[in-house]
């Protein structure tokens, strides 16, 4: 066979993207807090952007401006006659301030981020308490390999011969140390069990001399849990009331002691847009504080033309990336806007009253109400938060599947999940509804036919127990 060099012609489309396109879609999908950082990072990276500052009406700096003869005759008559030490103050750097610095306590002069205050953390605490405690070093050094294997609740996470490998000792001088620290506060931390933590805590407290206490713990947890006492009764010969007991003093202690050093921090949301009714419609407020007005520097304009032609290839790309920025700016507060806008026209009914009355929608609605792509509206509407009458809930809420009612109608998920949440709330404690009773109430209400585990799925989603374990027996 042959082999031949030969040339063809082909059209294709093909899309290409642009860094102004890129641009803009990175912006797209950033939330407010990052969106300010990054446009405060290309204030200070790029020479042709500056921020916008109000400028007063020209009027008014006239009338404010005195005339240049009465400001040169202000400005000798100071030179002349002015006491610097009086006019400064406190601020001068002789005199006053520094007689007065004497009496300046340390924590004034240190600097407010070492006055800052960390939040402490359990593999911390742990260790201090370990060097202030009359151990070996070789138990040390045990102890940094187990608080360096502690999960956030406070668990271990490795077993004793992994722990011995580690720390090239015994596995009895493991344990030794691992009952030492256990003992530590808080108090039952480094325990391989919710049994094992449960019980030093007992300990600790002089509760072990009650054996039905600890069997109770030791062995019947799960029973407890799940709430199957008439066995416990009947084994340990106990009434009602003492169980309660013995229930409400296990309540006390804590299965998790390392959760409360847990290293995440809450997280503050400042929504981007704001919704307020007004009469018989809706007012949508972007908010635009704390983020920079932007506009082209004309400081620069002028110096291109005595530039060399590497110094205008450089103003150039700056000036051009300055404009392409106050461009996707602009594009995406539009965009939310859009977005928000049409959001209210489907889901009006949520505003006006409240979850229970969320329509199915879908991001395909929105993006055809716009004229955009799907892709589009899914960036715009991640990690954006709007403020309505009802609470600051974020942009991707409004977007849930939908149920079928019986007379060919639709209703939105969280609407049903809002209905069960508020069924359970209003259920006697002692005979908690089971979740085919709640899909029959659905049915009642709604005229929707909802499955058992379609409403076990939605009370698990929001973190409802079951009937069981909602029950109260006392």
């Amino acid at each position: 066979m042959a082999l031949e060099l030969r040339q063809q012609l082909k059209l294709a489309q093909q899309l290409v993207m642009t860094p102004q396109l890129q641009q803009a879609i990175k912006l797209l999908q950033l939330s407010r807090v990052e969106l300010v950082e990054t446009v405060q990072q290309e204030l200070l990276e790029n020479p042709f952007l500056e921020e916008t500052i109000e400028e007063r009406a020209p009027q008014q700096a006239e009338e404010r401006a005195p005339r240049a003869e009465e400001a040169d005759s202000f400005r000798q008559e100071l030179v002349q006659n002015a006491d610097w030490e009086n006019y400064l103050g406190d601020f001068a750097s002789t005199g006053r301030q520094a007689g007065g610095r004497d009496s300046e306590s340390p924590e004034e002069m240190t600097a407010f981020e070492a006055r800052y205050s960390s939040h402490p953390t359990l593999e911390g605490h742990l260790s201090w308490q370990l060097r202030l405690s009359s151990i070996s070093e070789k138990q040390v050094e045990i102890a940094d390999v187990i608080i360096g294997n502690l999960s956030s609740s406070g668990y271990l996470q490795a077993s004793i011969e992994s722990i011995a490998e580690m720390a090239d000792a015994t596995e009895e001088e493991v344990e030794k140390t691992l009952h030492t620290l256990q003992r530590l506060d808080p108090v039952g931390v480094a325990a391989r069990t919710p049994q094992e933590c449960l019980l030093v805590q007992i300990e600790v407290l002089g509760y072990d001399r009650d054996p039905v206490l600890v069997e109770l713990v030791r062995d019947h947890l799960e029973d407890l849990e799940k709430r199957r006492y008439k066995p416990l009764l009947r084994k340990y010969r106990l009434a009602m009331d003492d169980l309660k007991e013995y229930l409400d003093l296990i309540l006390t202690l804590d299965p998790m002691p390392g959760a409360s050093f847990g290293s995440e921090q809450p997280t503050y949301v400042s929504p981007d847009v704001y919704v307020y009714k007004s009469e018989d419609d809706f007012i949508i407020l972007l908010n635009e504080d704390g983020l920079p007005h932007l506009q082209l520097n004309e400081f620069y304009k002028d110096g291109i033309k005595s530039a060399s032609d590497k110094e205008k290839d450089y103003f150039q790309e700056k000036m051009r990336s300055a404009s392409w920025l106050i461009k996707s700016l602009y594009q995406r507060q539009r965009t939310l806007y859009k977005v928000v806008e049409s959001i209210i026209k489907y889901q009006r009914g949520f505003f006006e009253d409240g979850v229970s009355k969320l329509r199915p929608l879908i991001l395909k609605d929105i993006a055809d109400d716009i004229g955009m792509h799907e892709s589009t509206v899914s960036r715009i509407t991640t990690n954006k938060y709007v403020a309505t009458p009802h609470g600051i809930l974020e942009l991707k809420f409004f977007f849930n599947s939908a149920l079928a009612l019986s007379d060919g109608t639709e209703v939105g998920s969280e609407s049903v999940k809002a209905l069960i949440k508020n069924l359970i709330s209003e259920e006697n404690p002692k005979e908690p509804l089971s979740d085919e009773k709640i899909g029959e109430i659905l049915k009642e209400k709604l005229q929707v036919n909802i499955a058992r585990r379609t409403v076990a799925k939605y009370r698990t989603a929001m973190g409802i127990p079951s009937s069981s374990k909602r029950k109260e027996v006392f």
